[in-house]
């Protein structure tokens, strides 16, 4: 698939130039991080903490592990590694202004609102305070995306909705049709499938738990703007860590770059 569409090349410009104006704020973030353990063998990008104009910000939420290692928090799971190989690839194949580094971000922090895209993973996990219902759903409500990932099967499922509910509940929880733009904003992405975690490599089954089926679903806006964008029952943050294994298969990497690379779009023009 070709990477640019004349047309779509030149709408996604004029619309990238209509937020660089509300971009401003949040491109000049200064770098923000958490203290990673000794064993973490992460190449430093040189130009990590240089201001850009889209920041991968990943969501730090209350889960039902407190007291755990960082390692074993369920909102830090293939971080630094997932984003940096994301970003690296949305560099690339794309002309976006976008920090080599991520930013971890707490609804508890003064510039919580001034990152327009969160990531945030294992969200079947998460146990959110009052706090956060509330400045997530604030959030949303102006304007910004919540990208979810990597959480699987009925019992994750079950323990995510509670905490959208809280959030928002009124609105329900919806499939995201094919043709919905998020899927077309840059890539036109059809053929969807299911993005395995690295165990597909030692277990030969692309899904976990009883998560089999991969469901696109999100929360809309009342003028029709996805607000909540769920991936679930699959791992793109896997297909990102791992797009350097020769061992892992390169069509699932290329889906998953294909995928987030229009989320991103989405969210910086809607």
């Amino acid at each position: 698939m070709g990477l640019w569409n004349g047309v779509r090349r030149r709408a996604w410009s004029l619309a990238l130039l209509a937020v660089a104006g509300a971009g401003l704020v949040w491109a000049q973030r200064t770098y923000r991080g958490i203290e990673l353990p000794p064993d973490f063998d992460i190449p430093e990008p040189e130009d990590g903490a240089k201001p850009a104009e889209f920041v991968f910000a990943r969501l730090v939420y209350s889960d039902l592990y407190a007291g755990q290692e960082l390692s074993e928090r369920p909102w830090h799971i293939d971080s630094p590694a997932a984003e940096r190989h994301f970003l690296q690839g949305l560099r690339r194949l794309s002309n976006i202004d976008a920090r080599s580094k991520e930013q971890y971000v707490s609804p508890a922090d003064e510039d919580f609102f001034d990152y327009p895209w969160l990531y945030a993973v294992e969200p079947g996990h998460w146990d959110l305070t009052a706090e956060e219902v509330e400045k997530l759903r604030e959030y949303l409500l102006r304007g910004g995306m919540l990208v979810l990932d990597d959480f699987h099967g009925t019992v994750e499922w079950e323990n995510f909705l509670r905490g959208m509910r809280q959030i928002f509940p009124e609105r329900p929880v919806v499939e995201v049709p094919p043709d919905d733009e998020v899927f077309h904003v840059l890539y036109d992405v059809e053929a969807r499938e299911q993005i395995p975690g690295v165990q597909m490599l030692y277990t030969g089954q692309t899904w976990e738990q009883d998560g089999k089926d991969p469901h696109w679903r999100g929360v809309y806006d009342d003028d029709g703007r996805l607000m909540v964008l769920i991936n679930w029952n699959m791992d793109l943050g896997d297909a990102w860590e791992h797009a350097d294994w020769p061992e892992y298969p390169e069509r699932y990497t290329a889906m998953a770059y294909r995928m987030a690379i229009n989320y991103v779009i989405y969210a910086m023009t809607h």
